[in-house]
């Protein structure tokens, strides 16, 4: 005799499932299409905040929610359900099923038939229990979304980091925090658009899929379009698309998109990612810097809190002056290369023996220095090596007109004063190619129509990049697979 498709579920899933079976022998649609709904399980609460206990209001209602507690007994039944509306994004309310509202065979069928993690929509007074619970005491009731699987055992919840992951749906059943997250991130978006929006800026798109990949420094994935037999990248940045239409005349320019990097995965890298960039003609790093700090602090207003104190002055730092600070050494844009790597060897930072004196300083930084900055801490002036798309600074050409913003020990944004001389733009990008040819995986390929676009010539321009993800966990406290909805994980 064959077994059954389902023989191999667990207990309670044969269980729903025989439940399902039963329902629709009885010609009981489970997963109607429509459902009456009067007012959300928040807007009840909001009309009847106060209310005495065992009060009656005379007010009928239908509402409609996921069962998250149910308790059964001999002649009334309670249950809460619960719904997506309210300020976080949850709302909760009681319901009760009486014999003497509902009748025997419904009250039957509520005990036989419902369980938790259904959907249900219920019809009747508001009123509060005797203990006081603002309730939905039913004049009947209606199944409107069988769970074949059961939910998590209340007090455990999803104990597992992996799975809430993995199962993030169920995730944000149980956990209060992770629908909190989601609804921060979304305040966090309209608010960067907002600001955005006030100050001017125009929001556009720009290509994903790019025939060679620029902007960053960083390895691409790769993919291939059948239309034109040709290997395109995925995009790492949007820079040298944001310029082109600053060089067209949209003076203020911003994106706020995915983009893609084919890296490690760790506490603040995944490799899809949410990067805002933003452009103006006229500005340098330092109205980026302004325009960087107005963006992150009306956000965590927006929020309504922060993990780190964003509050007072924002420290400004050069790159070689906290390099030396940590390193107790002399850095300066004069330190040679020998005596840079002598300090890497005594503080053991390992280091590629092909590495210029920027590189060096740029590496004692990330590895001494990045992860003790916890206040608000704009790092800048690097060397001119490191940010190939930046502008010589205006006092040493040695350096670069760029910086980084660092919170809580993790680089938020970066910005520039953008390099706009063509043909010194030509010659850092060759060599850049050149080194991409070389084997260097994450040098930027030569862009002819990104440099034809600047030979038609550009204004003076700043230009900054914020790490959405990045954001949302400092206002949050959240890591970044909880500030990330579906964030990339290994296949089961």
């Amino acid at each position: 005799m064959t077994e059954a498709p389902d023989a191999d579920l667990p207990e309670q899933m044969r269980v729903r499932r025989d439940k399902l079976d039963r329902l629709r022998e009885r010609g009981v649609d489970a997963f109607p299409v429509t459902v009456r709904r009067t007012a959300s399980l928040a807007e009840v609460r909001e009309r009847f905040p106060d209310l005495a206990p065992d009060a009656a209001t005379g007010e009928q209602v239908a509402v409609a929610g996921r069962i998250v507690l149910k308790r059964d007994s001999g002649k009334l039944c309670f249950a809460t359900l619960r719904d997506g509306s309210g300020r976080d994004g949850t709302a909760d309310l009681q319901v009760m099923i009486s014999l003497d509202r509902v009748g025997a065979e419904s009250l039957d069928a509520w005990k036989r038939d419902i369980d938790l993690g259904d959907h249900v929509s219920v019809e009747g007074e508001v009123i509060s229990s005797k203990r006081g619970e603002l309730s939905v005491l039913a004049a009947e009731w209606t199944l409107v979304g069988k769970s074949l699987r059961p939910l998590p055992e209340k007090w455990k919840g999803l104990a597992d980091p992996e799975t809430r992951v993995r199962q993030r749906y169920v995730d944000l059943v149980v956990n209060p925090d992770a629908r909190r997250v989601v609804h921060a991130r979304a305040t966090v978006l309209r608010s960067l658009r907002e600001t955005l929006h006030r100050r001017t800026f125009v929001e556009v798109e720009t290509p994903v899929l790019q025939t060679s990949h620029g902007g960053a420094a960083a390895r691409p994935f790769t993919t291939h379009l059948n239309a034109f037999d040709l290997d395109y990248y995925l995009r790492i940045a949007k820079e040298l698309w944001l310029k082109r239409l600053v060089v067209g005349g949209i003076d203020r320019v911003f994106e706020m998109a995915k983009d893609f990097r084919n890296e490690g995965i760790d506490t603040t890298h995944n490799p899809e990612f949410t990067m805002l960039e933003a452009y103006e003609a006229y500005g340098d790093y330092d109205t980026m810097a302004d325009l960087t700090r107005d963006l992150v602090l009306s956000a965590a207003e927006a929020v309504g809190d922060s993990a780190v104190d964003l509050s007072g002055e924002w420290r400004t730092v050069t790159v070689h002056a906290v390099v030396a600070e940590a390193t107790g050494k002399d850095v300066t844009p004069d330190t040679e290369a020998a005596e840079l790597k002598a300090i890497a060897a005594a503080h053991d930072v390992h280091l590629q023996p092909h590495w210029s004196a920027g590189e060096i300083v740029l590496e004692l930084f990330e590895k001494l220095v990045e992860h003790t900055l916890i206040a608000p801490t704009f790092v800048r002036d690097y060397p001119a090596e490191v940010r190939p798309l930046a502008r010589p600074h205006r006092d040493d050409p040695r350096l670069a007109e760029a910086w980084d913003l660092v919170v809580n020990g993790v680089e938020l944004a970066p910005a520039y004063s953008e390099l706009v001389d063509q043909v010194e733009q030509r010659r850092r990008l060759t060599e850049q190619s050149l080194r991409a040819a070389g084997g260097d995986a994450e040098a930027m390929q030569l862009d002819e129509d990104f440099l034809r676009a600047l030979e038609y010539g550009a204004p003076p321009m700043g230009g900054m990049g914020l790490g959405v993800d990045r954001l949302v966990m400092l206002l949050t406290g959240a890591n970044i697979r909880e500030a990330i909805a579906f964030p990339l994980v290994r296949p089961e």
